[in-house]
């Protein structure tokens, strides 16, 4: 910091912004994926749950994550947490498909959120949704960090 002291204010910002876009531009470990992998990156949750397999559902979230369910008051943060729920989800028979999408993606991070339409095989019906996901690359994959879902308030037009 006592070298920036030294310099007139405006060298002082241009440095702070160049050190931080030489670890973007060198890549710095950084990890950008495409739109279409982060769009897949639904597709492979949406096969866990045809699995009905909690486990393998909890798989695609990473350890530090909450889930915000659509049919749970309860905020979900342990592994063991979010497993309770899609046991008693996949009971079900849920089979998601995404109606709207926007996609934001950054270093190491990226956002899916939008809408998406929940028909439950059990019972054939049919859930409209919002939905955020937060996804992190950890570990050499992506992982969701926050599920937020929560069903649509007013009634779909016919």
């Amino acid at each position: 910091m006592r070298l920036f002291q030294s310099w007139p204010a405006p060298m002082a910002c241009v440095c702070v912004v160049l050190a931080g876009c030489a670890t973007e531009a060198t890549g710095g470990g950084c990890r950008r994926a495409s739109e279409q992998e982060i769009a897949a990156l639904f597709d492979r949750w949406n096969a866990s749950l045809q699995t009905g397999d909690p486990h393998q559902v909890v798989a695609n979230y990473a350890a530090r994550s909450i889930l915000l369910p659509t049919v749970s008051n309860v905020p979900r943060l342990t592994p063991a947490d979010k497993e309770d729920y899609f046991r008693h989800f996949l009971e079900s028979w849920p089979s998601g498909v995404i109606d709207l999408r926007f996609v934001d993606i950054a270093c190491d991070t990226a956002v899916d959120a939008g809408l998406y339409t929940f028909t439950f095989g059990a019972t054939g019906q049919v859930v409209h949704a919002r939905y955020t996901f937060t996804y992190r690359w950890e570990g050499g994959k992506w992982l969701i960090t926050s599920h937020h879902s929560s069903a649509m308030p007013e009634p779909q037009p016919h």
